[in-house]
């Protein structure tokens, strides 16, 4: 009797391994976020009622690093995989309103021709799957079209014409839930020997005028009646926008920080993991997508940061190109929240942002971890192992039997 059950629990053992490896990819993909404060002042997390139904929730990834047709046998059927897994399931539990994805899609863009472009695309669109009717803006990064002087206008203007609510240099401005958001393709931004800086700098120059006829329309209704007709009251004004008054500000590279952030950059961290995950995938995929220490620690040069803030008076920031996340308040008041990486290819562990906008001018923002690759692969390695094991114990208890 006794020797039946333990014959039963053996043969049972492979299958309760498997069955548990497949509620732990489930929950595995299940986001962890928490609410930042944000540094420097960034505001207390629990200001505002945001829980009401007239706010906008935004989710904010960056970097995917899409590879297309490019991509090899690790990225195709492991990584892009669990991105997808990560996407759908986050989009389910979060709801939200709007997805901004703020540049780097593909991996190697800027070296790809029209027809793999639309591989680039074609993966999004695969990965978004059932939430692909929900609001999408998506802005151009160093990887999808060059820099400095590799920046090709055509290629530009045609992965541009592809993405929704962008214009020909790759900027765009929309509303929605009465909230406007202003996106620039700071990639020109980066270095003044391109095709596209005057393009882009115009557009700079055209939201800041509307901004400022904003403002004078909205005093202009707010004067008394009598008194608005009396032109002698009327004066020509530079820009007096006070800070925070614009639109909400999407870009790729960060803006040029004065002092040292308390969250930089860690890319000189490299851990026995990341040299045998990069070693691994030059020997199967044969080409490493993630970026140097160097090209992570780019920023925008200060005289265009000074530009962009002064043009515009960003609400707030959203950027991105570090991998990593960082809620700072620049000295002159605005806060820049910097999103991570969303996929393996770029960071052990990935994430992203959400962001809910309050009719009170209240911003809440959260830092979304996901599932790190080293921990999953180590997790895939002892069930192999325990499968392995349990196995072996059925057939060597079988071959006792005979």
């Amino acid at each position: 009797m006794a020797s039946a059950a333990a014959f039963t629990w053996r043969t049972a053992l492979p299958l309760l391994i498997v069955a548990a490896l497949v509620a732990f990819e489930e929950w595995v993909s299940i986001p962890s976020c928490e609410v930042s404060s944000g540094e420097g002042g960034g505001g207390d997390p629990k200001a505002g009622n945001l829980s009401g139904s007239e706010d906008l929730k935004l989710m904010v990834v960056a970097d995917l690093l899409l590879m297309g047709s490019e991509a090899g046998p690790v990225t195709a059927y492991f990584r892009d995989f669990y991105t997808a897994k990560f996407f759908r399931k986050s989009l389910k539990m979060l709801d939200p309103d709007m997805l901004v994805i703020l540049g780097d899609i593909s991996a190697r863009g800027s070296q790809l021709k029209s027809n793999k472009w639309s591989t680039i695309l074609q993966q999004l669109q695969k990965i978004l799957g059932p939430f692909l009717e929900l609001p999408l803006h998506i802005i151009l990064g160093d990887r999808d079209i060059g820099s400095c002087n590799k920046i090709n206008a055509n290629l530009v203007r045609e992965i541009a014409s592809n993405l929704p609510g962008l214009d020909s240099v790759g900027c765009g401005a929309f509303e929605i839930s009465n909230i406007s958001f202003v996106s620039v393709n700071t990639v020109p931004m980066l270095c003044g020997n391109n095709d596209l800086l005057f393009s882009v700098e115009k557009f700079i120059e055209r939201e800041s005028v509307d901004m400022i006829r904003s403002k004078i329309a909205v005093e202009e209704f707010q004067r008394p009646t009598e008194s608005r007709g009396d032109f002698s009251t009327f004066h020509w004004r530079e820009n007096d926008v006070p800070p925070g008054a614009g639109s909400v500000l999407l870009l790729h590279f960060p803006l040029h920080q004065v002092a040292r952030s308390s969250c930089e950059v860690e890319v000189n961290k490299r851990t026995l993991w990341h040299y045998f995950r990069e070693s691994f995938k030059i020997l199967i995929d044969g080409a490493i997508v993630g970026a140097g220490p160097y090209e992570l620690l780019k920023t925008l040069p200060q005289n265009a940061t000074e530009y962009i803030i002064q043009a515009l008076k960003p609400r707030i920031v959203f950027s991105a190109h570090t991998h990593q996340f960082c809620d700072h308040t620049h000295g002159d008041g605005i806060r820049e929240v910097t999103v991570p990486t969303m996929t393996w290819a770029g960071k052990d562990q990935p994430g992203f942002v959400v962001a809910k906008f309050g009719q009170n001018k209240t911003v809440l923002v959260s830092h979304c971890s996901l599932a790190s690759e080293s921990h999953l692969l180590m997790v895939y390695v002892t069930a192999l192992v325990l499968l392995a094991s349990a196995t072996f114990l059925v057939y060597s208890r079988n071959s006792e039997d005979i």
